[in-house]
């Protein structure tokens, strides 16, 4: 098994990108994780995936995915939690089944939202509303990278407590 320290070094070597960038929030940022590198990485997505696991609070029993980064995680995340899975979209589609969330029922489960780098927070938040609204019990979320930058406040401040496999502090 990969130590921590190594996990965050692999990660940060393949995904940390320094320049001017502009971020969800719509604040710029000076560094950069590029998601997309990690997540196209099999062998790095499944250590941390594997890693993830183990942070899963007891009881859930969906994990949800955010679109577009989540679902990488969240399909990584389901081969070793064992629990079954749903994409969440950004905005329900209006066409074929219309739905929000596909794959896995949330109504009346205890869901764990997934997302790859929480920043802000936002489509988090955005999100979790979307899915209490479709009947699901929703009071964590789980990343793989937390940027500190006020996410997890305002996560904590609809009720959700935020789990990170990696902090922007583990990284640097």
């Amino acid at each position: 098994m990969t130590s921590s320290e190594d996990l965050a070094r692999q990660v940060r070597d393949v995904s940390r990108l320094t320049g001017e960038f502009v971020l969800r929030s719509g604040r710029t940022a000076t560094e950069y994780f590029d998601k997309y590198q990690f997540e196209a990485d099999p062998e790095l997505l499944d250590r941390l995936a594997e890693r993830m696991a183990v942070l899963i609070p007891e009881g859930t029993e969906v994990l949800a995915g955010l679109e577009m980064g989540g679902i990488a995680v969240v399909t990584a995340l389901a081969r070793h939690a064992k629990l079954p899975t749903a994409f969440v979209r950004k905005e329900a589609k209006k066409y074929g089944t219309a739905r929000l969330a596909e794959g896995a029922e949330v109504a009346g489960r205890r869901v764990l939202v997934v997302e790859d780098v929480v920043t802000s927070g936002g489509q988090v938040v955005i999100s979790t509303g979307e899915l209490r609204k479709l009947g699901a019990h929703v009071d964590h979320a789980l990343c793989v990278i937390d940027r500190q930058e006020g996410g997890s406040e305002a996560l904590s401040a609809e009720g959700i407590q935020l789990r990170a496999l990696l902090t922007r502090e583990d990284l640097s």
